[in-house]
């Protein structure tokens, strides 16, 4: 095992998914690579500059994500385990998937909620999503 994918939401919950990501790495001599998907540029921004504060709005939102991803590697670095962090956009599940490819990822380590019978009736979260469609072995760490 070289490389590990975490795929974080910048959510709490992405402690726990850096701890066992991080025990892997160690054990294993393992990179370890933050991925978060940020949401893709509204379509009515599209290619065209936009309007100044659409622009403002995103790039600081985009700023704080990847401050926040930076300091998920540093805590890892910490404990002497080589990570990096990459902020993406995209549509979250084929993003994941490509990164994963392009990273050659041996495994990747998600957080998954438990959910209502709403939730699960009306559509997945992105991490059912994954595990329904991934052909790279996981580490499913719940999170409820």
């Amino acid at each position: 095992m070289k490389n590990i994918l975490v795929a974080v939401d910048l959510e709490p919950g992405d402690v726990l998914l850096l701890i066992h990501a991080g025990e892997l790495a160690q054990k294993f001599g393992a990179k370890i690579w933050i991925t978060h998907v940020a949401a893709p540029d509204p379509d009515f921004v599209g290619f065209d500059a936009g309007p100044l504060y659409i622009r403002k709005t995103l790039a600081d939102d985009l700023r704080e994500e990847h401050k926040n991803l930076r300091g998920y590697s540093k805590l890892l670095a910490d404990q002497g385990v080589s990570a990096d962090a990459i902020l993406l956009q995209g549509p979250t599940v084929d993003t994941i998937f490509d990164e994963a490819t392009k990273l050659e990822a041996d495994i990747i380590v998600i957080g998954a909620h438990k959910h209502n019978f709403l939730k699960r009736v009306f559509g997945q979260d992105v991490s059912h999503q994954i595990i329904d469609r991934s052909k790279i072995p996981m580490l499913i760490v719940p999170l409820d």
